[in-house]
């Protein structure tokens, strides 16, 4: 294959590591080199950023799979706006430490910050202050993507119908080579944080809809393995931004703390599985006794935001056959979905290492956007427990029957018949990829599995 730019053939995979595929990979360093790629007329194209996708959305088997962190440029912050112009390929974890210092903070930021803006866009990312803020796309000014058509900067301003269709549109429209973002201003990198048990998950759900606006961020850790007479065990944690009054002494001079590189790295996956139900069980154990009575605490910035970012390439740690993370979403009038979906995992005996539930405010008007108000539950399942198929699939129906959806950058499984009713606006999507991409050479091994519609 031929592009103008170095080209290897190579083995990609996401960060679950189940669906891997060789094909061609290039990596552009700056805006002029990636519009040559489309330039070299290769069939099928899609962009990667760092591979945070959990399944086989960034990859293109046969095909070209462009390398976008040689975009990793950031300009500068506009103070008085909180507006800044950063390339595709920076990392939300490099975009902290350079705006930090300043008092400035990402407006919307996933579970880990080893993202790239580009991603963030393409999957339309959200956090734990989604019910407050919404999704990262509701804080991004404009972009500008690479398309067979040639280059264009969309807003939702102006062609907010192609905006919105990439938001969330699993790099179909084009490749994003830059993005203006809107931040968050921030006092301190301390977050003041409340942890609050509950050991039935109606309880902790009324909670949850009762005091859904007196945090800014807001997440429950769910205890899925082990069931009390039909209840479940949770974890609620609320946290805000701390402001600098709230700092005691010792901790004034390392207010605007900047995250630290990550040092502990797992180099190899362990020859059997360490996530078994054993393992979950025992650890969910210690978690909730942990979390004690009702308290408030401060807490640093990445350890709220970012636990898992303490260890690089933890994704490992699932065995060699990988994991699978399932994330949905239904609406606020359907949360006996949720319970119901705990409850079918608690009774199934699959383990789920990562259970995290939150609230959905109003969603954007991507027609391939995840996030819909309402709730959404995401667990972790490795790969290898016998019942693990079936019980994907019952959800999956669960799911589909309650008008909700599966998040596409964590699918790696999903039936291709479910997708229309689980995202009905697909012919909007097409329309629009046809407008930038008329010969349909944006394609992912997801959008061919899943038979999204070019």
């Amino acid at each position: 294959m031929t592009t103008g730019l170095e080209t290897l053939r190579a083995p990609l995979s996401g960060w679950g590591r189940t669906a891997p595929t060789h094909g061609f990979v290039s990596r552009p360093r700056d805006d002029t080199e990636t519009e040559r790629v489309f330039a070299a007329q290769p069939e099928s194209v899609i962009a990667r950023g760092l591979g945070r996708s959990y399944g086989d959305a960034a990859q293109c088997s046969g095909g070209l799979t462009v390398d976008t962190t040689g975009l990793g440029w950031i300009g500068e912050l506009d103070e008085d706006t909180g507006t800044i112009a950063v390339g595709a390929g920076t990392s939300l974890h490099d975009l902290m430490r350079h705006v930090i210092s300043a008092g400035w903070f990402v407006p919307v930021t996933p579970g880990t910050r080893y993202v790239s803006v580009g991603g963030a866009v393409a999957a339309d990312v959200h956090g734990k202050n989604h019910h407050r803020d919404g999704s990262f796309a509701r804080h991004v000014v404009d972009a500008t993507l690479a398309t067979p058509r040639g280059t264009v900067t969309v807003s939702p301003a102006q062609d907010p119908e192609l905006f919105w269709a990439t938001a969330g549109g699993m790099g179909l429209t084009g490749i994003v080579m830059r993005a203006t973002l809107r931040l968050l201003a921030i006092e301190t990198t301390w977050m003041q944080v409340e942890n609050r048990p509950y050991t039935r998950l109606e309880d902790l759900m009324d909670e949850m809809v009762r005091t859904d606006k007196s945090h800014r961020y807001s997440v429950a850790w769910l205890d899925c393995a082990r069931r009390r007479v039909g209840d479940i065990r949770s974890i609620l944690t609320r946290g805000d931004h701390a402001p600098s009054a709230a700092l005691p002494a010792r901790l004034r001079a390392r207010r605007l703390e900047i995250p630290a590189e990550t040092r502990l790295k797992v180099w190899r996956p362990p020859p059997g599985r360490l996530v078994n139900r054993y393992t979950v069980r025992a650890f969910n154990e210690a978690w909730f006794h942990a979390s004690g009575p009702a308290r408030a605490m401060l807490r640093p910035l990445a350890s709220f935001f970012h636990p898992l970012d303490g260890v690089a390439r933890w994704n490992l740690l699932y065995g060699p056959e990988g994991f699978v993370q399932y994330q949905f979403a239904v609406g606020p009038d359907r949360a006996e979905a949720v319970v119901d979906a705990v409850r079918a995992i608690a009774d199934s005996g699959v383990p789920s290492f990562l259970a995290v539930l939150k609230r959905f405010g109003p969603g954007t008007p991507g027609p391939l956007s995840f996030a819909q108000e309402g709730w959404t539950l995401a667990l972790d399942f490795p790969v290898g427990p016998e019942g693990l198929p079936a019980l994907l699939d019952r959800l999956d129906e669960e799911v589909t029957a309650a008008g909700g959806r599966v998040y596409l950058a964590k699918d790696a499984r999903l039936r291709p018949e479910l997708v229309r009713a689980m995202y009905p606006r697909l012919d909007e999507l097409a329309a629009v990829c046809r407008r930038v991409d008329p010969e349909g050479r944006l394609t992912s091994d997801l959008s061919r599995r899943l038979g999204i519609p070019r």
